[in-house]
């Protein structure tokens, strides 16, 4: 059997950063590149400055590399789009379609394309929004996501080739700040919890998500990245973590830090937010592949404060 050699693009970003690392830890360094754009002295494995818009410097790498899969995280997030919707729009596809057409040319095993709640609009502000739900996305990135997976499902059907995508929701993390995301609210909630600095909410106080903490997210892309090729029935899958309310994770952050507060000024990801669905219907995912989230709102709350204060402190300690 041959060896797995795999690129991810896209590899410092919120997501990457904890991709990237498992990917390393199940399949060994040697089995990994990293590329971004900027990248830093921060994984054990190659490291490769890339701009994924130059098809050719991509094709490079994976001949040079002899890449047998491809991580596509490379692209420019939902509240960031809205600032720049050209370059956004630009940037999402033209990388994405440079992948597929260089995983065509070079007989790719595999590629993984991070989909998005935004794919959905405002018809989907429900609770349960099933995954063949129309998708009719009022963002430009959520309008890049839908393309995405159009061109996965073309390249399948007409080349063969296996690409597969999760509709991520709203990703939590310790590892890196966030990114750019309409979500990012529930990431930076706690470094100012840890940090026992004011926060200021861009939602409104009630205004409910679908959530997934970043260890559940790794856990469900390796899970579908390594189910059969005859189990994966669909192209974009919904999966379905946690759904709260900046409200409701104040809450659950002060069972352990009883003083912190919130106050709410929303601003214009509160539009964003409300063109997505309340929560998923992750059913085909489970039963297809087996995927089954392993954090609830208070497990994640307690893992982000300990993950954050132990950072802290190691950087105390350094810096002592």
């Amino acid at each position: 059997m041959k060896q797995q050699k795999i690129l991810i693009t896209g590899a410092f970003g919120q997501l990457g950063t904890a991709l990237t690392e498992a990917l390393i830890t199940k399949y060994g360094s040697d089995a990994i590149v990293a590329t971004d754009l900027n990248i830093r002295d921060e994984f054990k494995c190659t490291t490769i400055k890339l701009d994924a818009t130059n098809i050719e410097a991509l094709d490079e790498i994976v001949r040079q590399q002899k890449i047998t899969q491809i991580y596509h995280l490379a692209a420019i997030l939902s509240a960031k789009g809205e600032e720049l919707p050209l370059q956004t729009w630009e940037l999402n596809n033209s990388t994405f379609f440079n992948v597929l057409e260089v995983a065509r040319l070079n007989n790719i095993k595999k590629v993984f394309f991070p989909s998005s709640i935004a794919v959905f609009g405002p018809d989907a502000r429900s609770e349960q929004v099933a995954t063949d739900f129309a998708l009719h996305p009022t963002t430009v990135y959520g309008i890049s996501k839908v393309a995405g997976e159009h061109w996965a499902r073309y390249y399948n059907l007409k080349y063969g080739l296996d690409v597969r995508c999760l509709r991520y929701p709203g990703l939590i993390s310790y590892q890196s700040l966030p990114g750019g995301g309409t979500t990012d609210y529930a990431v930076d909630i706690f470094h100012k919890a840890i940090n026992g600095q004011d926060f200021v909410s861009y939602l409104k106080e009630d205004t409910q998500l679908p959530m997934l903490y970043m260890d559940d997210a790794i856990e469900a892309t390796l899970q579908l990245m390594e189910a059969p090729k005859e189990a994966i029935k669909t192209v974009g899958y919904n999966i379905q973590g946690i759904s709260f309310s900046p409200v409701e994770l104040l809450t659950a952050i002060q069972k352990y830090i009883p003083d912190f507060t919130a106050t709410y000024k929303p601003d214009h990801r509160q539009a964003i937010a409300e063109s997505w669905p309340i929560s998923l219907d992750d059913k085909p995912a489970r039963e297809e592949w087996g995927w089954k989230p392993k954090f609830d709102l208070d497990k994640m709350t307690q893992e982000m404060l300990n993950q954050l204060e132990f950072k802290k402190n190691n950087s105390q300690k350094l810096h002592a």
